[in-house]
């Protein structure tokens, strides 16, 4: 196939993912729901959007496959019970290979990002500055650590296995190589397939599957699909939900540069370009500076 039929088919099947979703908002019409207060989850007024607090969460799946995945996961490699078995992605590294970072591995500095792949102002800050937080990684003013949670699976107003499936895919591009890694996560935080937090699309295994055809290093690749579907990483992914949960974050996204917290008001993380490259700069000092420039 050539490059431009191949590019061709890329667009038509984001369309299509456009189309299939506006059908699917007309026909629900549901209006996002989230508990305040009484320990659930609590809306901040962010720049540019709303973010997740994120309090005592209870519910979700209580039970079957992904209890299963957890308990695994607290054992680790070698771990494994009914049919469920401990299996880190490639690429990564530490004990039980949770820990993802991009980039240099000489990077002088670290930028760690916390998000849930439901989280609809993860999603907006990814779609706003992920590409400017990626060309920083690419020129290596800093390299990436990322942590997931899945704290959106477990608010009992909107449950589903969405977080955590989509968690689970994630480390079947990691898998594949970084780059993958990166391009599966722009793509799942996408205004094309992303779904609204009240639904759990990334919960089905083909949704995640016909989302991936629009990157490179999985379109067609059967090894991913199988990966996906077997669930093969599951109990990797909850062992990474658990590190997040350890973290001790309050709400998503959080970005912090060397264990520095980066907010533009004490609270809200940057969620523009700007506001993102100021405070790179500023805590980077001259370094910092290198990244405004490359805007």
């Amino acid at each position: 196939m050539s490059k431009r039929n191949t590019q061709d088919a890329k667009r038509a099947a984001r369309e299509r993912l456009r189309i299939e979703r506006e059908k699917q908002a007309k026909k629900e019409k549901t209006r996002r729901t989230l508990a305040i207060g009484g320990g659930i989850v609590a809306v901040l007024a962010l720049a540019g959007g709303i973010g997740f607090a994120v309090t005592n969460l209870t519910g979700g799946d209580s039970g079957g496959h992904w209890e299963t995945a957890a308990k695994v996961a607290e054992e680790g490699s070698g771990g494994s019970a009914d049919g469920v078995t401990y299996k880190a992605p490639a690429n990564t590294s530490g004990k039980n290979g949770i820990e993802i970072v991009i980039g240099q591995k000489d990077a002088e500095h670290t930028l760690q990002v916390y998000e849930d792949m439901r989280c609809p102002v993860c999603a907006a800050f990814e779609q706003n500055v992920g590409a400017t937080a990626k060309k920083g990684i690419e020129d290596g003013d800093y390299k990436a650590s990322y942590t997931f949670g899945t704290f959106i699976d477990d608010n009992p107003t909107l449950g589903g296995t969405g977080s955590r499936n989509a968690l689970s895919a994630l480390g079947a591009a990691l898998n594949v190589g970084p780059d993958a890694f990166m391009s599966y996560k722009e793509a799942l935080f996408s205004k094309e397939s992303h779904p609204e937090e009240s639904e759990d699309e990334f919960g089905d295994d083909a949704y995640l599957i016909e989302v991936a055809q629009g990157v490179d290093a999985l379109e067609g690749n059967k090894k991913f699909d199988q990966a996906v579907k077997d669930g093969t990483f599951d109990a990797w992914a909850m062992r990474i939900s658990q590190k997040f949960d350890k973290a001790g974050i309050k709400g998503t996204p959080t970005l912090k540069l060397d264990g520095e917290k980066l907010t533009v008001d004490g609270q809200s993380p940057p969620m523009t370009p700007e506001q993102f490259s100021t405070l790179i700069e500023k805590k980077l000092g001259g370094d910092g500076k290198k990244q405004e420039q490359k805007q």
